[in-house]
């Protein structure tokens, strides 16, 4: 037991004194210029060698080890936004699915429909109504009778509403009236120059 606690002491010891005596073999040699100026030249010639090899890879149109990295980097990016897509897509395809799916939607597109026809409907019997004004209506709003200075605006009549897709409009060139907020408008106008 004895002479296995003096092996390890003595292994201690002189592993011990073989890491300080390395450790001042390399301090001594850092401390040198020759050896530091080597390192340095060394350093600087691996750079150089570097550069040559991108410039060289560059000419010959091959990626170079820089290139390939940002490459590489690219691809992550790439690869982190779409799982970030496919995680939102996730999260709505998860709340569609919440929502009832394609019967809810359905009914909701078949209320909305209902409401469009209903609205087609009523521009139909307004347009049936503006088209059985008399043509007296539309002598008495004509330009001759406006007021001096009020600016006109056309007035659009719907004559026809094929579907409820759309409407077609036409606009009625004789047929005018003045509006009454340019009418307002063009009264103060003429009291600041009076």
């Amino acid at each position: 037991m004895t002479s296995h606690t003096a092996d390890d002491g003595l292994k201690a010891r002189l592993s011990r004194q073989g890491e300080e005596t390395l450790g001042r073999i390399a301090q001594e040699l850092l401390e040198s210029p020759l050896v530091s100026g080597a390192l340095s030249r060394a350093f600087e010639a691996r750079e150089k060698a570097a550069a040559a090899q991108e410039v060289a890879m560059g000419a010959l149109n091959l990626p170079s080890a820089g290139d390939l990295e940002r490459l590489t980097r690219r691809v992550r990016s790439v690869s982190q936004r779409l799982e970030g897509v496919e995680d939102a897509l996730d999260r709505i395809d998860e709340r569609v699915g919440s929502l009832g799916g394609g019967a809810a939607l359905q009914q909701r597109l078949a209320s909305i429909e209902g409401q469009l026809s209903a609205l087609a409907g009523q521009v139909a019997e307004v347009a049936a109504q503006l088209a059985a004004q008399p043509a007296s209506a539309a002598a008495a709003a004509a330009p001759s009778e406006a007021p001096a200075g009020v600016e006109e605006e056309l007035v659009a009549t719907v004559l026809e509403t094929p579907d409820v897709g759309g409407a077609e409009v036409r606009i009625a060139p004789e047929v005018r009236r003045a509006t009454r907020t340019r009418a307002a408008a063009a009264r103060k106008r003429a009291a600041r120059r009076s």
